[in-house]
């Protein structure tokens, strides 16, 4: 990998910025990995039905779910939303699947991920979006999840949450984190402590989205036919050091594979028979969306563009 002018500059200006390349350049095993490669191919998972939780984290998942089922964990291929797809996703025949998202990340890596599936919806268009929460919200997932469901009766389905991920729904983010005014990007903005918010703040407002979400992931396990796992695309740090060089992080940087950020959940449960299973070729070809409504969507998530 090489490194641009900009970069360097950086790293020379920002110790921390150095700190953290060299941590995910080792973790990388000096970039000769492009993801996780301890992580495990979801595609190759027996289930019916993904529900994915974005940057949830196993212990957070364990600590505060009350669902049947058998919970596991799974290592994710990567420790963001991008990293997962791409090392998931990526020029894959998935002509069985549909993916219903709230996340504008796939759409806007599309043409370098490039995945054949049957279907894909993207919730986060104008419809799915709310405008107070800057999101979309989980029980909106729900609705488009079941209709997806009833359309596409013998495909896999995976529902892709933004929850627990940022922005925070619940009060203690409502309180903490001023969504018309906090910009991106959101992790370097506490770390830098220009948002003054400790870190038991985020742990709770991270939970609130969490526990605001299961009731209806409860709705879909209960709905939904066949064999259904809940996970994870990866975690989040929430202050804690990463290695090996100990500098406290927060976010979900790329190519960081810690436990907090790639231990994952990965609850089983089975609600009545199997689906039967078929590939077909892709239903409909998605029309556009206006860059600059993606860019707006992703800024709003706290991305930096």
């Amino acid at each position: 990998m090489m490194y641009s002018l900009s970069q360097l500059s950086r790293a020379i200006s920002s110790p921390k910025w150095f700190v953290r390349e060299a941590n995910r350049v080792t973790h990388r095993r000096f970039n000769t990995w492009e993801y996780n490669e301890k992580g495990v191919d979801v595609f190759a998972e027996d289930w019916d039905n993904l529900l994915i939780l974005d940057a949830c984290r196993y212990d957070m998942f364990e600590e505060h779910h009350s669902f049947p089922g058998r919970l596991e964990s799974r290592v994710s291929r990567g420790s963001a939303t991008k990293e997962f797809l791409q090392a998931n996703f990526a020029d894959r025949d998935l002509r069985d699947t549909v993916y219903v998202t709230a996340s504008p990340i796939l759409y806007r890596n599309r043409d370098s991920i490039r995945p054949s599936l049957h279907a894909w919806t993207d919730v986060w268009r104008e419809d799915g979006w709310d405008e107070e929460y800057k999101t979309v919200r989980p029980e909106t997932m729900v609705e488009y999840g079941l209709r997806a469901a009833e359309r596409y009766p013998n495909k896999r389905l995976i529902l892709h949450f933004i929850q627990p991920h940022y922005p925070f729904i619940g009060p203690t983010g409502q309180t903490h984190f001023d969504l018309g005014t906090l910009t991106c990007p959101v992790w370097k903005h506490i770390s830098s402590d220009e948002v003054p918010v400790n870190d038991g703040v985020i742990w709770k407002a991270f939970v609130e989205n969490l526990e605001l979400t299961l009731p209806h992931v409860e709705q879909l396990l209960a709905e939904l036919a066949g064999k259904s796992v809940v996970t994870a695309d990866h975690g989040q740090l929430v202050g804690e050091r990463v290695s090996p060089l100990p500098v406290r992080a927060y976010g979900h940087p790329f190519g960081i594979y810690v436990d907090e950020l790639v231990k994952v959940p990965w609850l089983v449960l089975q609600n009545g028979e199997r689906r039967t299973i078929e590939a077909e070729d892709a239903d409909e070809t998605a029309t556009a969306v206006d860059e600059d409504v993606v860019t707006d969507r992703l800024e709003q998530l706290g991305y930096v563009q």
